[in-house]
């Protein structure tokens, strides 16, 4: 393949003069021959050809340079023509002809004619070497010679015909263009941003900041023939206050390291529950543990689900790094006391930083999943459902509103996991492998050394070294290696963890190891997500074996080092420490397996040594400084001689000395890599023929003597001489690494800076910001694309890592992806869509600067630090791939061989605060980094015109590199700096204001602008001239590139030293001594800089610069200076006229209504207050008001005065309020003071009457398009069914509908009676299980009623958007794969997606169409169900949802006193004195005649026509204060004991004695009445405190409303609008005056006309008609004619009337957040309340609405445990080895654990079966609408009193084995939510484990609607598995009683009476051996040895017969014989 561009002709030059031509494509370029002596044409004729390794992408460019050629200076630059490759690579073949820009980015005439040619050849070039263009083959194809300028190759000689390129980056970075062919033209980009346009009459009017775009139009059409103004883009313009810049890089501003900084945070956890705990009747403890704070919840007795509702809250004041690592461990104990630990059942573990990335900082109601550590084949251990947020200073968390408790406990569904981590975490090994350090430095002192030596006899190295591995909570060391400084360790420590693990980060420190104290050397952070990808082609955590460099404090050793925070990771390291070699790798473990060790403990093993360059080959670097201006060196430092000492690793650093690199030995080792570097630097120059292999590094520049500059500063005194620093050093080759994050840095940047363009464009409200964004995206594309083109080289470099492969596989696959996104979003970039379009593209940002960080280090960052008196003052901080080398332009660091301003800080904790915001000093300095053998170009990129000054090394020899450079060619130069004005400054003094001044840095010159007392927004208008500037180099780069100027920002003070306000840099435009002085660069255009105080914005500066050439003919030559006539500033020059902004004649008016809480002026009250306004020099003076206390309002409301102001509104000076007290004697005292930024919202324009009338046309004919499609037409307070008369809709549009202002819009709002009936029908027809729901009754309805209908239809809200946002980002994800799939590049975006999306639509619809029909269905149900009327719950404060409720009366806070020094948000509301109320309005003069003859204009109101007296005015203000959440702790017991305190003027009440006991979400329900006088009390103070029996009570949080803006807005928020108008009922209308009132005074104020009530429900309103209800219902039933609802439908669409434009504020509650002061900026829980005002003079208003809470409703719930059976048998019979168990049943209600009831025991059971006929009563308080169970009870017995507890309502039912002697065995248990539990299975047969497994998929019924409830269930345990399995089933019947039916019927416990069960009919085995012990045996022996029993007895008998046998025989035989013998 290969890519041939043929350059034509250039035509239209200026001038004669020879001409020169690069051509550049992918980052090498072409020289043409010379064409001497041309005129306006130069033919070149030349062809260039590219052999290319991958296919050319379309978004690739090419660029052409046409040069001046001069023998002696640089080429002077004549134009640029760059132009994307995609018709190219479409066509094949393209001729082109077009004009060059010039480098302002602005069209010359000069065109060039070019034909370029792309040849797709079979086969492929190989990779892109070099070499290749070294053939002849592939020279250009005629003779002409060329020259490449970034082949590291060639000698500085020239080839051919001795053309030298000159420069050798020449690379115009800032001028991008992009070209797309349209018809036979090309579109040429214009530049945006901070330009100067072509100005035909400069003086004539003010200058717009960005090029108007209908010349961009009328170029396009120009150019492009019909262009469509949807595809054309806008290409780049580099940075606000940069220019041209190709030798300078840009300076940061921000300065200051808040790294290291201690923030406030709290950590708020609430433990809600836990369920399926493993374990047999457990009594569970919650510890929630944070660092090394320990806190635990309550225990739950017999329980493995126990519900808790327990808050806790760490608060911590630590640094955002620590904070982020810190563990949180939440551990379930079993049976913990004060005797024992208890038994861990499971832990989770997760950091800080985990939570705080989450949306809104917090995960909600989520379930952690337990584990056991000590146990990893185990499974889960239970699930612990909470709620974690961190909260940061200012952060403002949402808490999202309960959603179902049913989706809750779907637990699987709502795991604590981030967002793409899987539910099923497995356990892995962590192998941290730690190889070997290098480059420690000492960590004992020189005497202690002597001291050992003295004793020992040797010196060994003062260092004894481990290494400690912190992750997840856990730490791992090896050994300890006595005295060496490069110690040999080859261990690997093994973490055992979940994966993925919820820990970011690991620890990694060197640490020395002393008897003492151990103390840290050096720390390094890995975050395990760049080191890993979870994607679908991801890869686990992976690293190395790689170096890791470690930075911290300096390295001289001292015993107390001010910066071991340094060393521990805390801040910005100031120093190289030393590098350490590890890797790490992870192994996911099978548990399953028996080999594993189920311990998690740490454990260290040894392992192998790796070889030498497993981390690569080692290569010798070279890095070159020159130091060509050291100014602004702070005067504190003294006036010693100064050196600055640059570092690179240990090379370079003289103070420690101490030890090489091992690998600075072996660099001799590689023989053939020293010749061929010998051979490149000999080939280099002719200099150069040494070998300086033995070249001394010179790292410091020579000590010199600072020079004064001015009262703050000195500089160094250089001048022509500029002192050179050069380091040899060695290190390994992996430089890749380097080069792939320069390359996606510049892409990042560039984005980074197109992407401020479009947000300045937007914020400017300049035209096309679209255009501007479809530019970024084609760079972004092309630059992508880029990168995988170039990184895919060096596949098979030494000492690439498993990461390294793996990361670029990554990189290079989301870049790809990344450029295909690019493309499509840009087709997709509309003038509507930009905002969106904006927020994907900033995503892409993140992207890149995530994927641009290396996680393996390669070659330490660069330190250079200034040296006064052998002390280091200040150091910066430069990475060294910022300064790398490449051959290939894009792959180059983004500071190499450029001029790079400095700006030294001091190091640590010395840089916070103040310190921090200082210069040390300010340095350009030039760097080089590279391989030594490609040092060739090394002085290229340094300004020309310079000789070199080099060291002798011996006789006759010289060193190579300079030591410094002297410098031969030098410009004068006139300064003219600008200073217009500031404004928004930092206040520097206790009043408030300021005294600023500015200085200006130019070289080692400074000047002041005259100082302007007490102003934050100083208008200098001044003009400084520096005279005789000296700058070194070749006058056409001063041109391109001047140094930049600094401008800082001092508040003069009396006494002492000017105090620093902020800073900011600028670029001056420079113009040669040859150019003319005029448009359309001259003179140049006040220009908007952001001033920086440390990191924080400080305010704007508008000013311009010029920088003047002096040429021969001296200052004469110069443009004349154009001073207006009218000066008086005397010897002060103002800024000339053509400089300064063109003005128009305005007028402000000012409304002054009164001054607020104005605080005490030195201890002194305020009592006769003024107001003074200022705007550009003009001002006016309010009336004095006489008495403040008295009435703090003015007497006279309006005042104006006119200004001269610019015609450009953005240039619009800051007006300023200033309040004054005026005292005794004619004294005056500021009391405080507020600018005003901007005057843009206060300026009035007058309206245009056409547009105006078309938008109201347009607004109506939205409402008639969404009545006609049949959609209803939504509003917030609920569904309003909008629908017309039926008629035809073309007729009633013809009617109804005509465009203009008289048209009469008739809105019919209410559901038709047959509507209704219809859906009562539907409701009957439902039938089958469902209960049919019963119509609330109105008496049983209360405010309640309403709240929580409320918050129900909220959620769903909340809901519905989430479900629609995650619907668009689908659809939106879909529709950029599509495209992204298939779209070609020639095809216009609007063809490729409109048909695409017609498809779509086509596909899509019917489907879509049933979903939302089902949706909208849905809906229209639930309202008619619930059939309770809505009020507006508002999840944020009032006044933010209205604007502050400023529609015409603002508020300006008052200010005094100095901004904080440590952060300057801190002390924002301290500084506040008061606040001025009043309002302001601009207009051109003179106003249009219409308007001020309007009928009822009153000129002494001007534009405040209308507004109401401001005479002081009676109130009764109502608050209502319903309930708190979230509240802060404020006792040690972690609760707090809240009541509420309600301030306003000098009326206090305290709610005291209604303290809530031991309750962080009390429920106060409470009104509370005041009358208040305004304007003098109408700031209202709601507060919360926490009361204590010893002391005083505690203020928890607090929030202030201030009342009157509410009571005189027009959006009339005195009392809210409710939805619908009742005279009874829970619904009342509530305001005095009732809604045919309002309308009519409404109508009257907004001179409407109207109402006009007409017959059949109908009004009209100016040109509306509405159509509703006429009825209303009295108490008694009876239907009254009414008007009122027809005037509430009026006042609910107010904002639609004509000319009324105001929403009106609806019957609400809103939720305020409560702060306290002592903890600024963190919220301390959140009020839920809403104000009622009602004038004193009016009628009075009704009794306040009853919102006590509802008191619970008393239940009794009866239990019948009729029987039980399969309950498994536990015991073993001793005689017969029978299985049996002795059953009985145990329940309690949760919560009441101690209430428990046992029936009797069940005896013997030989099967499992039971019976019982037992009844167990729970008495219990439940709250119907929250379904919780409220127990009071005091929670130990010092408690003072009860706490009350609110719970789930749950019945717990448990069978057991009773044992005598044991405890008893738990069998299971069965836990039924009294709300939605299984019905009971009808038979023991059909009841099965599925009842609780499955639950979710089965019908479930509600004890408390279905009453009694009869059934069988089943008993569930866990076996060893951990699997639930069947123990028992139960037949029981559930009977609910209200408190009432219970009295009435009553029922026995037990059997006993009343109501007594009958005794159960048991079998007679069912009994206890020790009651009853000779019927257990007989029953025992008998049953089962009947037989054996009776065979014994026989036996028996026959054994006695023989036995009485034999013992009589003797007997009878005797006698026998005595009878014989007679």
């Amino acid at each position: 393949m290969a890519l041939i561009v043929h350059l034509r002709t250039v035509t239209d030059l200026r001038g004669k003069g020879d001409r020169i031509a690069k051509v550049a494509f992918r980052g090498l370029s072409f020289y043409t021959r010379v064409l001497e002596n041309c005129e306006d044409e130069a033919r070149f004729n030349e062809s260039f050809r590219w052999p290319i390794a991958s296919n050319v992408d379309g978004n690739e460019m090419l660029e052409i340079q046409v040069f001046n050629y001069s023998k002696v200076f640089t080429n002077r630059l004549i134009g640029t023509f760059r132009m994307v490759l995609q018709k190219v690579v479409e066509e094949g073949q393209l001729e082109v002809s077009d004009t060059l820009i010039d480098d302002n980015n602005s069209a010359i005439r000069t065109c060039v004619s070019i034909e370029i040619k792309y040849q797709a050849m079979d086969g492929t070039v190989g990779a892109w070497n070099d070499n290749e263009f070294l053939d002849d083959s592939n020279r250009s194809e005629n003779d002409g010679a060329f020259q490449f300028e970034t082949d590291s190759l060639l000698s500085g000689h020239s080839q051919g015909s001795g053309v030298s390129p000159g420069r050798s980056h020449q690379s115009l970075q800032s001028a991008e263009r992009s070209f797309r062919k349209a018809g036979k033209g090309v579109f040429s980009a214009m530049k945006l941003g901070k330009i100067r346009p072509p100005k035909e009459d400069h003086k004539g009017k003010d200058e717009p900041a960005i090029l108007e775009t209908e010349d961009l139009d009328r170029k396009a059409m120009r150019l492009g023939g019909g262009l469509d103004p949807d595809t054309i883009s806008l290409a780049s313009v580099t940075a606000v206050t940069t220019n041209v810049s190709n030798k300078r890089s840009k300076p940061d501003i921000k300065m200051e390291p808040s790294a290291g900084r201690p923030m406030d945070y709290q950590v708020s956890i609430t433990i809600i529950e836990a369920r399926q705990l493993v374990g047999l009747n457990m009594d569970p403890v919650v510890c929630v543990e944070i660092g090394d704070e320990k806190k635990y919840t309550s225990m739950k007795e017999s329980t493995n689900c126990p519900y808790y509702n327990e808050y806790f809250v760490f608060d911590f004041h630590v640094p955002p790094d620590v904070m982020f690592d810190k563990i949180i461990k939440l551990s379930v104990i079993h049976s913990k006391n004060l005797l024992r630990s208890g038994t861990l059942v499971g832990t989770f573990k997760l950091d800080v930083g985990t939570v705080y990335s989450q949306q809104e900082h917090q995960f909600y109601h989520k379930w952690a999943i337990l584990s056991d550590p000590d146990d990893i084949t185990a499974g889960v251990k239970g699930y612990l459902k909470c709620d974690i947020a961190v909260v940061g200073k200012g952060d403002n968390i949402k808490t999202p509103h309960k959603a179902n408790e049913t989706d809750e406990d779907d637990i699987e569904g709502n795991l604590l996991l981030p967002e793409g981590v899987p539910s099923e975490r497995q356990w892995a090994r962590f192998y941290v492998k730690i190889y070997r350090a290098e480059g420690l430095p000492k960590m004992n002192t020189s005497l202690m050394a002597n001291v050992k030596k003295a004793f020992i006899g040797e010196n060994k190295d003062l260092v004894d070294p481990y290494v400690q591995v912190l992750f997840a909570g856990q730490k791992g060391k090896t050994s300890v290696q006595k005295s060496s400084y490069e110690p040999i360790w080859n261990e690997q420590i093994i973490f055992t963890e979940m994966f993925p693990p919820l820990c970011k980060r690991m620890k990694i420190q060197i640490r020395d190891s002393d008897k003492v104290n151990d103390v840290a050397i050096g720390t390094h952070f890995i975050d395990l997500r760049k080191i890993a990808n979870d994607g679908d082609k991801g890869f686990l955590p992976t690293l190395g074996p790689a170096w890791v460099n470690m930075y911290g404090s300096t390295r001289n050793y001292t015993l107390m080092d001010e910066h071991q925070d340094l060393n521990e990771g805390l801040g910005e390291g100031v120093s190289f420490r030393a590098r350490l070699l590890i890797s790490i790798a992870v192994e996911i473990l099978d548990t399953t397996s028996t080999e594993i060790m189920s311990s998690t403990d740490v454990q260290t093993e040894g392992i192998q040594n790796i070889s030498e360059n497993v981390t690569g080959k080692i290569e010798e670097f070279f890095l070159f400084g020159a130091f060509l201006e050291a100014t602004m060196i702070d005067r504190k430092i003294g006036d010693k001689p100064i050196t600055f000492e640059v570092t690179i690793g240990n090379y370079g650093n003289q103070i420690d000395g101490v030890n090489k690199p091992a690998m600075h030995k072996k660099k001799k080792e590689g023989g053939e890599s020293d010749e061929e570097e010998s051979e490149l630097i000999q080939n280099s120059s002719e200099d150069e023929t040494e070998d300086d292999g033995d070249m001394v590094s010179v790292s410091s520049t020579p000590a010199m003597k600072p020079v004064i500059t001015d009262r703050n500063y000195f500089h160094l005194p250089y001048f022509e001489k500029k002192p050179c620093i050069y380091i040899k050093s060695w290190w390994q080759d992996q430089r890749r690494r380097l080069y792939n994050a320069n390359i996606m840095d510049k892409i990042a940047d560039k984005l980074e800076e197109g992407l401020n363009d479009v947000q300045e464009i937007i914020k400017t409200e300049k035209a096309y910001p679209e255009r501007r964004l479809r530019g970024v995206l084609e760079e972004l594309g092309s630059g992508c694309s880029r990168f995988v083109t170039l990184a895919d080289k060096d596949q098979n470099q030494a000492g690439r890592t498993k990461l390294d492969r793996e990361r670029l596989k990554f990189c290079m696959r989301e870049l790809e992806n990344m450029s295909q996104q690019a493309k499509t979003i840009r087709s997709q970039v509309k003038k509507n869509t930009v905002k969106d379009k904006l927020k994907l593209v900033q995503n892409f940002l993140q992207k890149l600067r995530f994927l641009a960080e290396e996680p393996q280090h390669s070659i330490p960052e660069v330190f250079i630090w200034m040296i006064s008196n052998n002390k280091r003052i200040a150091y910066a901080r430069i990475p060294s791939k910022d300064i790398l080398y490449s051959i290939v332009d894009e792959e180059m660091g983004k500071e190499c061989g450029k001029v790079k301003t400095v700006f030294l800080k001091l190091p640590g904790k010395k840089g916070f605060g103040p310190a921090g915001w200082t210069v040390q000093a300010k340095m350009e300095i030039y760097l080089w980094l590279g391989l030594n053998k490609q040092r060739k170009d090394f002085l290229s990129g340094l300004p020309n015109g310079f000789e070199e000054n080099k060291a002798l090394k011996g006789p006759g020899l010289q060193s190579f590199p300079p030591i410094s450079l002297t410098y031969t060619m030098k410009q004068i130069f006139q300064l003219r700096v600008h200073m217009y004005q500031a404004r928004s400054l930092f206040a520097a003094d206790s009043s408030g204001l300021s005294d600023p001044f500015a200085r200006v840095f130019f070289s080692t010159h400074s000047q002041c602008t005259e100082v302007l007392n007490e102003t934050l927004c100083p208008t200098w208008d001044q003009l400084l001239v520096f005279d005789h500037v000296e700058l070194y180099g070749e006058a056409s780069e001063l041109r391109d590139d001047p140094p930049i100027i600094v401008i800082e920002i001092y508040d003069q003070d009396t006494v002492g030293k000017a105090e620093f306000i902020g800073r900011t840099f600028a670029k001056p435009i420079t113009k040669m001594s040859d150019e003319h002085y005029g448009p359309p660069r001259f003179p140049p255009q006040l220009e908007y800089y952001q001033i920086y105080r440390g990191n924080c914005t400080a305010g704007d500066l508008l000013a311009a610069f010029e920088l003047l050439q002096i040429g021969p003919g001296g200052k004469a030559d110069l443009p004349p200076i154009d001073v207006p006539t009218d000066s008086e500033k005397g010897p002060i020059l103002p800024v000339p006229m053509g400089v300064r902004p063109v003005l128009s004649k305005y007028r402000i008016e000012v409304l002054f209504w009164g001054l607020r809480d104005l605080k005490r002026v030195n201890l002194a009250q305020v009592d006769r207050p003024r107001v003074d306004i200022e705007c550009a020099g003009k001002g006016v003076q309010s009336a004095v008001i006489q008495n403040y206390k008295k009435n703090p309002n003015f007497s006279t409301l309006v005042k104006w005065f006119e200004v001269d102001l610019p015609e450009n509104e953005l240039l619009h000076p800051p007006l300023n309020i200033r309040v004054v007290d005026c005292r005794a004697f004619g004294r005056y005292t500021l009391v405080g003071s507020h600018a005003v930024g901007s005057l843009r919202k206060f300026i009035y324009r007058p309206p245009d009457k056409n547009a105006n009338n078309w938008a109201i046309a347009a607004k109506l004919m939205n409402g008639y398009m969404a009545l006609t499609n049949g959609g209803p037409y939504s509003r917030h307070t609920g569904e309003i069914v909008v629908n017309m008369e039926p008629e035809p809709p073309v007729k009633k549009m013809e009617t109804v509908v005509k465009l203009d202002a008289t048209s009469d819009a008739v809105v019919k709002v209410d559901v038709s009676e047959e509507d209704k009936e219809k859906e009562k029908k539907k409701k009957k027809k439902k039938g089958g299980e469902e209960i049919e729901e019963e119509e609330p009754d109105e008496s049983m309805l209360d405010w309640w009623s309403k709240y929580f209908a409320s918050i129900e239809t909220l959620k769903e809200q909340l809901r519905a958007q989430e479900a629609a946002a995650a619907e668009a980002e689908e659809k939106e994800d879909m529709e950029i794969a599509a495209e992204g799939a298939d779209v070609k590049p020639d095809e216009s975006p609007m063809k490729g997606t409109k048909g695409k999306e017609k498809g779509k639509e086509k596909t899509k619809a019917p489907k879509e169409d049933k979903k939302k029909k089902n949706q909208m269905t849905e809906v229209m149900d639930k309202k008619n169900k619930q059939k309770i009327d809505e009020l507006q719950v508002y999840n944020k404060e009032l006044e933010n949802e209205y604007d502050n409720f400023e529609d015409w009366l603002h508020t300006f806070n008052l200010y005094r006193g100095k901004i904080g020094d440590d952060d300057d948000s801190v002390t924002e509301d301290e500084r506040i004195v008061g606040r001025y109320k009043g309002s302001l309005c601009v207009y051109k003069m003179p106003l249009p005649e219409d308007v001020t003859k309007e009928a009822s204009f009153d000129p002494n109101f001007g534009m405040f026509q209308g507004i109401p007296n401001n005479d002081p005015v009676n109130v009764l203000v109502r608050v209502y204060v319903v309930r708190a959440t979230d509240l802060h702790p404020a006792d040690i017991n972690g609760k707090a004991d809240p009541y509420v305190v309600i301030k306003l003027g000098k009326t206090e009440i305290k709610d005291k004695e209604n303290y809530i006991s031991k309750q962080l979400n009390p429920v106060f329900g409470k009104s509370f009445d005041i009358e208040a006088t305004f304007p003098m009390e109408s700031m209202l103070t709601v507060a919360v405190f926490d009361w204590d029996l010893v002391g005083t009570d505690d203020l928890i949080g607090e929030t202030k409303i201030d009342l009157e803006n509410r009571y005189y807005s027009k959006h009339r928020a005195t009392c809210g609008i409710s939805q619908s108008y009742a005279i009874h009922g829970y619904n009342a209308w509530r305001d005095p005056m009732k809604p045919t009132q309002i309308l009519t005074k409404l109508c009257k104020e907004a001179k409407v006309d109207g109402p006009h009530f007409g017959p059949g429900g109908r009004v009209k309103v100016a040109n509306r008609v509405f159509l509703g209800p006429t009825e209303i219902e009295d108490e008694n039933g009876l239907k009254k004619q009414t008007d009122e609802h027809l005037a509430l439908t009026v006042l609910h669409h107010w904002e639609e009337i004509p000319h009324a434009c105001y929403k009106l504020v609806p019957e609400h509650v809103e939720t305020r957040p409560l702060l306290n002061p002592d903890k600024p900026g963190i919220e301390q829980g959140r009020i839920e309340m809403w104000v009622d005002m009602f004038p004193m003079d009016m009628p009075a208003p009704g009794p306040a609405i009853d919102i006590s809470p509802r008191k619970p409703k008393k239940y009794e719930l009866r239990v019948i445990i009729w029987n039980t059976d399969e309950v498994i048998l536990e015991d073993d019979d001793y005689f017969t080895g029978e299985k049996s168990s002795d059953i009985f049943v145990r329940g309690w209600l949760k919560g009441q654990q101690e209430d428990k009831q046992d029936t009797d025991v069940h005896y013997h059971s030989l099967t499992g079966e039971g019976n019982f006929n037992w009844r167990f009563i729970f008495p219990f308080d439940y709250l119907v609408a929250e379904e919780k169970i409220v127990i009071s009870k005091k929670e130990s017995m010092f408690s003072w009193d009860e706490t009350e507890y609110k719970i789930p309502a749950r019945l717990t039912l448990q069978v057991w084995d009773a044992d005598h002697f044991s405890a008893d065995d738990f069998l299971g248990a069965i836990e039924l939510d009294l709300n939605r539990f299984p019905r009971g299975a009808k038979t023991a047969k059909q009841c099965s484990i599925d009842m609780v497994v499955n639950e979710q998929e089965l019908p479930t019924v509600s004890i408390f609607k279905q009453k009694r409830v009869k059934g069988w269930w089943p008993f569930v345990a866990r076996n060893e598995n951990d699997e639930m399995e069947l123990t028992g089933k139960v037949e029981a019947e559930l009977h609910l009683l209200t408190a009432e039916e219970a009295e009435k019927s009553p029922a026995g416990l037990a059997r006993n009476e009343p109501d007594p069960l009958e005794k159960p009919n048991r079998p007679n085995t069912s009994l206890s051996w020790m009651m009853n012990p000779l019927r257990f045996a007989w029953i025992l022996i008998w049953r089962n040895y009947k037989w054996p029993c009776l065979g014994f007895l026989a036996l028996l008998m026959f054994l006695l017969f023989i036995g009485l046998f034999i013992y009589s025989l003797p007997g009878v035989f005797s006698e026998k014989m005595m009878d014989a013998g007679r």
